[in-house]
């Protein structure tokens, strides 16, 4: 039996990639070149401040697109906030700071709340591909209050899963946390029974599809797998759900994506 139990739990371990490295952690590898990535962060900024926006959703591919499951675009969610970024020389800039809830390297059972850089938070992205939802100008104004005050810590519970249950107070991953401040923002409320209450009324997870061996299995290969706060079936908080909510009860101004711009074919000299 124990052997039996081995060579499953290894069979899975080839079969799960994408769930036993979530990427929402803060320490992810560079997949693609910095330059690359700077520049496409610096289009991300300047999109959003074209649209004039001081809040905003934006996701990350942080895992190989092909290894994602269905319905699953992106890996990892945050805020970012326009902001007067202080440097280490004393001077001061204006720009966006990324609001992450990031998976702890040491423990993935454990996360913590992480401000970084567009290209920090683009870092360990498989592709640039970036999911943003620009919420109305009057959800931004709540966002900021409750992102800059207690209520962003209020909700965050360090007990880390990859697919954690969004109607539960179990577990929590990077885009249940960015669902919950958004509850909480809507109802001005830190009362995490209040917020899971409405999010149980209104708000409806994504399906994703586990077979039962790779749930039985889950647990023995990392505890971020655990699944224990789910029933039948495994619906978790993604990117594509969160806009959904938002495009249904009118919340958001823009939804879209931001890819690389194709570069410019310079035209052929005359003969």
């Amino acid at each position: 039996m124990k052997r039996l139990l081995a060579v499953a739990a290894t069979l899975l371990a080839l079969a799960l990639p994408t769930l036993a490295e979530a990427g929402s952690s803060a320490e992810a590898d560079p997949v693609l070149p910095r330059a690359e990535v700077l520049a496409f962060a610096v289009d991300v900024e300047r999109d959003l401040a074209a649209r004039g926006a001081h809040v905003a959703i934006v996701a990350r591919v942080g895992r190989d697109p092909d290894t994602l499951p269905d319905g699953l675009r992106y890996t990892h969610v945050a805020y970012w906030v326009y902001s007067h970024i202080q440097h280490e020389d004393g001077s001061t800039t204006k720009g966006y700071r990324a609001y992450n809830l990031y998976q702890l390297s040491d423990d993935p059972t454990r996360s913590r709340l992480v401000q970084d850089s567009p290209a920090d938070f683009f870092a360990g992205a498989h592709a640039l591909d970036a999911g943003i939802i620009v919420p109305q100008l009057a959800l931004q104004v709540k966002l900021l209050k409750a992102i800059t005050g207690p209520a962003y810590t209020a909700v965050h519970n360090p007990r880390y899963a990859v697919l954690a249950n969004p109607l539960t107070r179990d577990f929590q991953n990077c885009t249940e946390h960015t669902l919950d401040v958004l509850v909480a923002s809507l109802y001005d409320t830190r009362d995490p029974s209040r917020i899971k209450a409405n999010i149980k009324a209104h708000f409806t997870p994504q399906p994703i599809a586990v077979s039962g061996l790779k749930r039985f299995f889950a647990p023995a290969l990392s505890g971020a797998l655990v699944t224990s706060d789910h029933g039948a079936r495994i619906r978790t908080a993604t990117f594509g759900s969160i806009g959904r909510f938002m495009r249904r009860y009118d919340l958001a101004q823009d939804i879209y994506s931001v890819t690389p711009r194709p570069k410019a074919v310079p035209a052929p000299r005359p003969l």
